[in-house]
């Protein structure tokens, strides 16, 4: 007798057998109806046409799924297709079947791949369907290779659930902005995926946060990671491969254990197309516009009715923003006429010189000297107003930050007072130093000269008309007061910082890598100290500045360059580092090791 007549019962079993001993996956009998409550998830009984079938037809194709019990579609986004077509495939409950139809037409000579992923559940308790990969080719066989991989959060480096990654034969950059890949696949709550049934050829690999759904990269709306080079496959598909297997998402053993070939981070790529996107007025003599891109090229600025000399301006650190303030005296318009020369991008990607005319009219309500409004001005509209900000935990790293809302054209911190009060309640005069923010030049930093003591009340106060804007305004008299920390519960951490041969930042955050708590910017071995920390759990991170700003920059895919690196530091296996109370903590990270690892 021929064997060819079991082939279709040997494909099932090869299909079906590896889904019965998957850790935490499937059962092989009905859901009970009665007793415990039913924690088993449904099982696929059956496929129509079995998996491997070749030589589909490209037009009104369908695939029904068999489940051994009643279920339902909880995400139908997650019966997802790959090569992914324009509409997404079209899948429907019929009893215990899932049918799936695809919208379009399928390509000719074309191996494909049908993921169900966190979208079937039965249709009692709910009971999820860990997920299967089905395979079928439009040609006369199947592609047998796959590549695996990660992708990675940029900034915190946490896994990113969710993100869409796309591999192309077409390996020119702008391939991801123009089409859909020759494959896709989602990444599982671990970051993690496995992109199967590949052609031997080269590709280039990408991932994308995708809002739209497309399968298709826009700037304007997606997050993108890549990897630098070409890639070529060449893991053969095997069905008992652990990397071909379901697992269920808690089991962190086992979805840690499956092989990586790639991974990619996840950024924010800034636009490179330049225009002038925004503006606003905000105030009399105040206003800003923003740029599409960073690093704008401003050629001349000027305000109709104001010399040169009575304009200041500021950019943001990226250059993609800028304020400006008008130094005069005499009564400002109702509207502002803004003229900015600049460099835009024309339709070939060339920067251009461009002229452009803004019309910046006051806010309503906005607008200080009108005369039927004199009654309700109230004390800030005629004060230079600033604010005096001191953390008792920070203070002795960042000092006391002075930040006005106009620049000053006025001042005199000479006339700063500065005293301390001891534990027995002796009262001293102070020095301090003065440093104005680069970045900034509404803001300085009024920092003591003599070490800050425990027990000691300090008391920085600003006396009258010590600063006056570009309003005219003098400023008020104030006073802060700050003390150090005297919980005796409160923790230090001191770091030794060995290997430094670059410019890096390094930040403490907490234990959700969300917040940064205190931060540093070194460029050579050190020691740095962390006072004041409540007692938990923390993350140190450690981000190459390789082009030595003082930030964390983004990536940029035109130009195939990777977001800064980001490194977390482990502490004996461990992500965090575990803070005890009223405990002073050692650590020395070896900084160059760390990067050499990598």
């Amino acid at each position: 007798m021929s064997i060819k007549k079991f082939i279709p019962e040997i494909i099932a079993a090869i299909v079906f057998l590896p889904m019965l001993f998957v850790h935490s996956c499937a059962n092989t009998t009905q859901s009970p109806t009665g007793g415990d409550k039913d924690t088993i998830p449904p099982l696929i009984i059956g496929i129509d046409p079995l998996p491997g079938t070749t030589n589909v037809p490209c037009v009104k194709t369908k695939i029904v799924f068999r489940f051994d019990e009643y279920v339902t579609i909880k995400n139908s986004k997650n019966i997802f297709l790959s090569p992914p077509q324009k509409k997404a495939p079209k899948s429907r409950i019929r009893e215990k079947y899932l049918i799936v139809q695809f919208e379009e037409p399928l390509d000719s000579n074309t191996t494909y791949t049908l993921n169900l992923s966190d979208a079937i559940a039965d249709n009692n308790e709910g009971n999820m369907f860990p997920g299967y990969t089905y395979v079928f080719s439009t040609g006369p066989s199947i592609d047998s290779l796959l590549i695996t991989g990660k992708v990675l959060d940029c900034n915190t480096l946490r896994p990113v659930k969710g993100a869409t990654v796309l591999l192309y034969k077409d390996l020119a950059d702008s391939a991801v902005f123009l089409h859909r890949p020759d494959a896709a696949v989602i990444t599982d709550d671990w970051g993690w995926f496995c992109l199967p049934y590949l052609a031997d050829t080269t590709y280039r690999l990408y991932s994308i946060k995708d809002a739209a759904g497309d399968n298709i990269y826009d700037p304007a709306t997606d997050l993108i990671g890549f990897v630098d080079s070409i890639i070529r496959p060449v893991t053969r598909v095997i069905d008992t491969l652990p990397e071909m297997l379901k697992y269920d998402m808690t089991d962190t053993l086992m979805c840690e254990a499956r092989k990586v070939d790639f991974k990619m981070r996840l950024f924010r790529e800034k636009p490179s197309r330049q225009f002038l996107a925004n503006r606003a007025r905000l105030a009399d003599r105040a206003g800003y516009f923003t740029f599409n891109a960073p690093y704008a090229w401003i050629d001349s600025i000027w305000v109709r009715g104001y010399t040169d000399s009575e304009l200041i301006t500021q950019f943001n650190i990226l250059q993609d923003s800028l304020e400006f303030w008008i130094n005069s005296r005499k009564p400002a318009p109702d509207t502002l006429h803004v003229f900015v020369n600049y460099r835009m991008t024309d339709s070939t990607g060339i920067l251009v010189p461009e002229l452009d005319h803004l019309k910046l009219p006051m806010p309503e309500g906005k607008r200080v000297f009108q005369r039927i409004q004199r009654k309700n001005i109230k004390l800030e509209d005629t004060t230079c107003v600033f604010k005096i900000n001191a953390a008792p935990e920070t203070v002795e790293q960042y000092g006391f930050e002075l930040m006005f809302n106009f620049p000053i054209i006025y001042e005199n911190f000479d006339s700063l007072d500065f005293r301390y009060l001891n534990p027995k309640q002796k009262e001293f005069q102070g020095a301090v130093t003065v440093e104005r923010d680069t970045a900034n030049l509404r803001r300085y930093i009024i920092r003591p000269k003599d070490k800050l003591l425990p027990g000691y009340e300090y008391t920085l106060r600003v006396p009258h008309n010590a600063f006056r804007d570009i309003n005219g305004f003098w400023s008020d008299s104030t006073k802060v007061k700050v003390a150090l920390p005297s919980d005796d519960k409160l923790s230090t951490l001191k770091t030794e910082m060995t290997g430094v041969t670059g410019k890096i930042i390094v930040d403490l955050q907490d234990d959700k890598r969300k917040s940064v708590l205190r931060s540093y910017i070194i460029d050579s071995d050190t020691t740095l100290l962390f006072p004041y920390l409540k007692e938990g759990k923390y993350a140190i991170r450690i981000t190459d500045d390789g082009n030595r700003n003082s930030i964390v920059d983004t990536g940029s895919l035109l130009e195939r360059r990777q977001p800064e690196t980001v490194i977390y530091v482990t502490f004996d296996g461990k992500d965090l580092l575990d803070i005890p109370a009223s405990a002073e903590v050692e650590q020395t990270i070896d900084v160059q090791t760390l990067f050499e690892q990598l």
